[in-house]
C-alpha cells in the first residue's frame, strides 16, 4: 500500500513540475511586446495540422519558412504564435498586430488565405488581404512577410500584386469548406494564444 502511494505521490509531483514548467511559457509567448522591431506572426487553430499543407498543396512550413524570410530580409525580428479563439483570418490577424511590438501582424489560416493587420485598425480592416489561396506562391508569402516589415518600419510600401480568377472560387469552393471546417473545429475561445513551433 505505501509503495503504491508513494509511486501515485512520484508521478503527481512530476506531472505538477511539467505544468509549473511549461505554464511561463505559455504566458510569455501571447504577451504584449514592447520591442518596435518585432511583426508576430499568428497561425490558425489548425494550422501545422491535416497533412499540414494550403489549399493549392504548399507545405504550412515553407509557407511559415518564406513569411518570415520576407521579414528578416529587412531586418525585423519575429514571433510566431498560433491563435485559437477564432478561424477567421481578421481575428487571426488582429492578434498577431495586438501583441505586435511594432503594431504590424500577420494573419494566416491553413488553408493560405492570407492578411497583414495593424493594431490600431478594427478587426474586419485590414492594411493587405489575399483572399485567394489558391494563387498564393511561396514568393507571395515572402513578399507578405516584407512588406509587413516595411510597414511597421513606416517606409512607403507597394501592395503585393495577386492574380484575380473568378472562377478559382467555383473550382475550390468544396475543398475550402471542408479545410475551413476542419479549421473551425479546433478553435477554443478559451484556449489562450501560444508560442507556435512547426516541426522542420
Amino acid at each position: 500500500m505505501m509503495h503504491d502511494e508513494a509511486l501515485v505521490a512520484l508521478v503527481t509531483k512530476i506531472v505538477l513540475e511539467h505544468l509549473q514548467a511549461a505554464e511561463p511559457q505559455a504566458h510569455h509567448s501571447h504577451s504584449h511586446s514592447h520591442n518596435p522591431a518585432e511583426v508576430v506572426v499568428g497561425v490558425g487553430p489548425a494550422f501545422g495540422t491535416g497533412g499540414a499543407v494550403t489549399i493549392n498543396g504548399l507545405s504550412h512550413q515553407e509557407v511559415l519558412t518564406e513569411i518570415l524570410a520576407g521579414i528578416e530580409e529587412e531586418g525585423m525580428d519575429t514571433r510566431v504564435v498560433q491563435v485559437f479563439k477564432s478561424s477567421d483570418v481578421a481575428v487571426i490577424g488582429k492578434e498577431a498586430a495586438d501583441l505586435s511590438g511594432s503594431g504590424i501582424g500577420i494573419g494566416i489560416q491553413s488553408k493560405g488565405t492570407a492578411i497583414i493587420h495593424q493594431r490600431d485598425l478594427q478587426v474586419l480592416s485590414n492594411i493587405e488581404l489575399f483572399p485567394q489561396a489558391p494563387l498564393l506562391t511561396l514568393a507571395h508569402y515572402r513578399q507578405i512577410g516584407k512588406n509587413a516589415a516595411k510597414y511597421a518600419k513606416g517606409e512607403s510600401v507597394t501592395p503585393i500584386a495577386t492574380q484575380n480568377d473568378p472562377m478559382i472560387r467555383a473550382a475550390y469552393q468544396v475543398k475550402a469548406a471542408i479545410m475551413h471546417i476542419k479549421e473551425t473545429e479546433k478553435t477554443n475561445r478559451s484556449k489562450e494564444t501560444i508560442a507556435f513551433h512547426i516541426t522542420k
